[in-house]
This record gives C-alpha cells, sequence and structure tokens, in this order.
C-alpha cells in the first residue's frame, strides 16, 4: 500500500478488465440514447445519399456520354452536387448533436467521480499521489466520453456503411464484389495477432501519463522548496525521465496500433488493383468502363470503414485502459459512511467518552492500544508528548475520519459509529495545523463551513482572533480575492482565517491542532483572549508543542506508549515530577 504513493511506480490494476465494464457504461448512454439513435439516422441517411453517386457516374460514362444526351448528363451533374451536399449537412447536423451528447456523458460521469471522492476516507488521499487522481476527473474522462458517444455511434455507423457499400456492390456486379471482399480474411488475421499487444500497450500508456501527472502535480505544490534548496536541476532531470518514459510508451502503442490501418491501406490497395485487373482481364462477359469505375469507387469505400473501424478499435483500446482506472476509482470501497440504521445525533452538550479504544494506520502496529478516558462537557483538555505518539490521532478518531480497530467513543452517550456523519462533524469545529485557504474572497473563506453567514457575522468571528488587522490592510478588505492555497498571505494570516472559520461554525466541541504555531507572540496573546473566549461552555480538544500556551487548560494528558501515562492540572502534573515535568521544564531551559 506504501508504495502507491509514488510518482513513479506503476499502478496496478486491482482486477483485470471485464465487459461488465462496458455494460456499467450503459447507465451514462441510456439518458442519450434517442438524440444518439436520431443522430445514426441522420449518418445513415447521409451515406446511402453519398453512395448514389457512383451509380450516377456510371450512367453518365455509360449511357449520357455515348448517347450525346447532354440534358441527362447535367441533370446528373446536379443531382451528385444537390446529394453530396444534403449529406454533407446532415453529418454536420449529426456532429453537432454528439458533440453535446459527448459534453452530458463527461459531466456525468466527472460528477459521479467527485462526488464519490467527496466519501472517500483519509487513508485514500494519504496512499495516493493527487495527480494520479486528478488525471482521473480530467484526462481519462475526457478519452472515455468520446468512446461512450461519438465511438459506439461510428461503429455502428461504419458497419451500417459496409452493408450499404455490399449492397451497392452486389447490385453493380457480383463477381467483383468477392474480388473485393478476398481480402478480409487476411485483415482479420492480422487484428488477431496484435490484439493483446494493443491493450497491453495503452494500459502502459495510462500508467507514464499518470506518472507524470503525478510529478507534475507534486512539483507545483512544493515549488518553494525547490527553489529554497536549488533542486530545480533535479527535478528537471525526473521530469525529463517521466516525460520520455510516457513519450516512449505513447509511441510504441501507436506504432504497434499503426500496424492496424497499414495493414488495411496495404490490403485495400492490392484488392483495388486486383480489381481493375479481373475487370478488365478476366471478366467474361466484359464489364463496362462504367461498371469499373463504380466498382473502383465502391472498393475504395468499402476499405474507408474498414480502416476507420480499425481506428475505432485502436481508440476503443486506449479508452478501456482509462474506463478501468475510472471505475477502479468508483469502486473504491467508502470505509467511512453511515451504519445503514445511524440517526442524526442530537444537539451536543459536548460528553466525551473512550472505551478501550485501539486503532493503527497499518495492521500490525497500533498507535493506541485500550485507550479509556471520560470528560464531561465543558472541560478543556490539552493532549501533549512525543511527535507520533498519537495526540492528532486521537481527535482524527474523534471527529471518525478514521474507523477504530477496537473499542468505541461515545458523545452524550452515543457512539459515533451509529449516528450520521454530517450530524457528527457538523457540530464539531476542527482547526488543523495546515491550514488549507481555498481560492475566493476572505469572506468566503470565513463562512466556508457556514454559508448562510452575514457580513456582521463574518467580520465579528475575524474580529475575535484579530485578524480584522490585516484584512483592513488588504485592498478590498473582506472582498479581496485570494489565490489557490492562500496565495501571498502568511502562514500566521492563514491560520487566522481558519480560525475565524472555525469559530463561526460555532462548534460544540473545538478541536485545536497547534492552532497557533504559525502566528508571532504578540497575535498570539490576542488569539489566546478569543480562544479562552471560545473555549467558554464548548469542550475542546488542544494540541501544542509550546506548553505555555495550554497551561490554563481544564485538564492535560501526556500521550505516550500507546495511551495516557499522565493526566491532570498543570499544577499537579508538575508536582509528580513525571513525563509532562520534564518537557515542561525542558522547554523552559530553552528559552
Amino acid at each position: 500500500m506504501a508504495q502507491r504513493n509514488k510518482y513513479d511506480i506503476d499502478e496496478q490494476l486491482e482486477t483485470p478488465f471485464s465487459f461488465q465494464h462496458l455494460k456499467r457504461s450503459y447507465i451514462y448512454i441510456k439518458p442519450r440514447l434517442p438524440r444518439m439513435i436520431f443522430a445514426l439516422a441522420l449518418s445513415c441517411t447521409a451515406s446511402i445519399m453519398a453512395l448514389t453517386v457512383p451509380r450516377m457516374v456510371e450512367r453518365a460514362i455509360d449511357v449520357s456520354v455515348p448517347n450525346k444526351d447532354y440534358g441527362e448528363l447535367c441533370l446528373l451533374a446536379l443531382a451528385a452536387v444537390i446529394v453530396i451536399i444534403g449529406s454533407i449537412m446532415l453529418v454536420k447536423a449529426r456532429a453537432y448533436i454528439m458533440s453535446k451528447v459527448g459534453q452530458d456523458i463527461i459531466f456525468d460521469i466527472r460528477n459521479d467521480l467527485f462526488a464519490h471522492l467527496q466519501s472517500l476516507q483519509f487513508s485514500y488521499f494519504d496512499d495516493r499521489p493527487h495527480g494520479k487522481i486528478l488525471v482521473r476527473i480530467v484526462q481519462y474522462v475526457n478519452a472515455v466520453s468520446n468512446m461512450l458517444s461519438n465511438g459506439i455511434i461510428d461503429f455502428i455507423l461504419e458497419i451500417f456503411n459496409l452493408i450499404f457499400i455490399i449492397f451497392f456492390m452486389f447490385a453493380t456486379n457480383v463477381r467483383l464484389s468477392f474480388v473485393v471482399l478476398a481480402g478480409l480474411p487476411v485483415l482479420f488475421t492480422v487484428l488477431f495477432l496484435i490484439k493483446p499487444a494493443q491493450r497491453r500497450s495503452w494500459q502502459a500508456v495510462s500508467n507514464k501519463s499518470s506518472n507524470l501527472n503525478a510529478y507534475i502535480a507534486e512539483s507545483i505544490n512544493g515549488m518553494r522548496v525547490t527553489q529554497i534548496f536549488t533542486r530545480e536541476a533535479e527535478n528537471a532531470e525526473i521530469f525529463q525521465r517521466l516525460a520520455k518514459n510516457a513519450r516512449r510508451a505513447w509511441i510504441k502503442a501507436a506504432m504497434i496500433s499503426n500496424l492496424v490501418w497499414v495493414s488495411v491501406d496495404n490490403i485495400s490497395q492490392v484488392i483495388t488493383a486486383f480489381l481493375y485487373v479481373v475487370g478488365v482481364l478476366w471478366s467474361v462477359p466484359a464489364v463496362s468502363l462504367g461498371v469499373i469505375i463504380a466498382m473502383g469507387n465502391y472498393s475504395w469505400r468499402f476499405w474507408q470503414p474498414i480502416n476507420r473501424l480499425a481506428q475505432i478499435y485502436n481508440d476503443f483500446l486506449n479508452a478501456i485502459a482509462y474506463l478501468e482506472r475510472i471505475f477502479e476509482t468508483i469502486d473504491e470501497p467508502v470505509l467511512i459512511e453511515n451504519a445503514k440504521d445511524a440517526y442524526d445525533l442530537p444537539e451536543m452538550r459536548g460528553d466525551v467518552t473512550f472505551e478501550n479504544v485501539s486503532f493503527g494506520y497499518e495492521d500490525n502496529r497500533l498507535v493506541l492500544r485500550d485507550l479509556n478516558f471520560s470528560i464531561p462537557a465543558g472541560m478543556s483538555v490539552a493532549l501533549v508528548g512525543p511527535t507520533g505518539a498519537g495526540k492528532t490521532t486521537i481527535v482524527n478518531l474523534l471527529s471518525r475520519f478514521y474507523n477504530l480497530m477496537g473499542g468505541r467513543i461515545l458523545i452524550d452517550g452515543h457512539d459515533i459509529a451509529k449516528v450520521t456523519l454530517r450530524s457528527l462533524r457538523s457540530q464539531m469545529g476542527i482547526m488543523l495545523q495546515d491550514s488549507f485557504i481555498f481560492s475566493g474572497t476572505i469572506a468566503d473563506n470565513v463562512r466556508y463551513g457556514r454559508l448562510d453567514a452575514q457580513m456582521d457575522q463574518i467580520g465579528a468571528a475575524a474580529h475575535v482572533v484579530h485578524a480584522d488587522d490585516f484584512i483592513s490592510h488588504t485592498s478590498e478588505g473582506y472582498e479581496t480575492e485570494i489565490k489557490e492555497r492562500g496565495g501571498r498571505l502568511s502562514q500566521g494570516q492563514k491560520q487566522l482565517l481558519s480560525f475565524a472559520r472555525t469559530i463561526i461554525a460555532d462548534p460544540k466541541i473545538l478541536i485545536l491542532d497547534e492552532a497557533t504555531s504559525s502566528i508571532d507572540t504578540k497575535t498570539e496573546a490576542y488569539v489566546q483572549e478569543g480562544i479562552n473566549h471560545l473555549l467558554k461552555g464548548r469542550t475542546s480538544f488542544i494540541i501544542a508543542h509550546r506548553l505555555s500556551t495550554i497551561r490554563h487548560c481544564d485538564r492535560i494528558m501526556y500521550v505516550k506508549d500507546q495511551g495516557i501515562s499522565e493526566y491532570g492540572t498543570h499544577e499537579e502534573l508538575m508536582q509528580k515530577k513525571g513525563d509532562y515535568y520534564e518537557l515542561y521544564t525542558s522547554q523552559l531551559q530553552e528559552l
């Protein structure tokens, strides 16, 4: 599992491709089926109209010209022009309809993918580079939608074209028609031989493209670190290696796929040449010039849909590799979801109880083992201890971001595994150490968790944490546009906005994970006043490495060795002279 989170590790499909994937795709086609059938009817009509032109040419050469019937010749020429223009207009109408169908399919697949991604647990995103997830929603969906719309229509159309062409050929000359059909067994043999290599090659293209996109996304997100450590040259080498791998995989796939149309082209040329030889030298009775020209035209037209079918087949194999990835994502199990009999958690008081809670991010390595504690409503609790001991894990479990391996967590006597996620998390305020800021205005970011918040409420929340001090100096105040991830805001300013966002949600249980780690000392003093005001009447869990910031908490838990080694007030723990005492005094000595 850990190797998934690498940009240069090829993804392996959990299950091999099955035609069930195509069957599942029908759910995206079904609502557009009437429009697709209408588009197919337009295409078939255009094809039949175009196939009448060689018969007009035959008539002109064999009848009108020898008889010097110029009136009929002009009528045939006019009819041919009208037919050609009409067929072109029908094809254009079909293209317009199918472009809308394709975009509708793209919308539905992307919507399903995005909705499913939002329901997946943290571990899914921890285990995969975000670029490999992004490429499925953007690039893969585009390829698949074209196959499910135009690809299917084109496939059916070319089959009909073949039927129409064969009908017109046999209506013109039976013997020469069999000459044209003689090349099909050779073509089928070629397709059968290269099919396995084609699918493998397009799967490789999918993998290498995914790797490249993952590295690009990672590089953009880490650009500041790259420039700080002057890693530009090394990163460029890595990018070139991944880009060359993607290019190499694509060229190989294209070469294998091109064997199909090359075979079709060569076979068609040989067959057409042989057709003229048979028509001129071996036909008994003799075939007229008009028939030979008409059959040559039909032979050329016969191999055109064959060639297009071969191209559709190549595109189909390419899209199948993407379809596998898309359905693999949609099939990713949702581990954190509502129980079948889940009910809405009533308005919280804030009593929190951990009963024999065990958890680990890996099955064979527990972070917490048989953890027990009870926190009454309204109490503020600080979690301290060494890095990796499980402080953040405790609050993540309380928010039910991960499933427990053992035990249960109760809020006001309700098992959080049995209540709806929305009713649980909507009453909790979580301030993470990594303050993520979304693109949009400052006001949009503050009201992110409470969309109905008015400007006076937004301003009041910002004022509590003194975020209004820097907001007032921005170009447009609360309507100032912020770029992705906070743009030019300092880390401290981003944390202040995140704090205001948490405050305005008015949570019943508050979780602060290193909430003041990026705020200067002066601002921290102001924010601390706001925190003290906010903590009144709320159950709160505060994680902080600077112990001076948590002395005011009602209780302090020292997390160590998969559990709680010490529990009490600051004064009580200092008197014990245990783990907390050593940590606190060591920080004092560093000052």
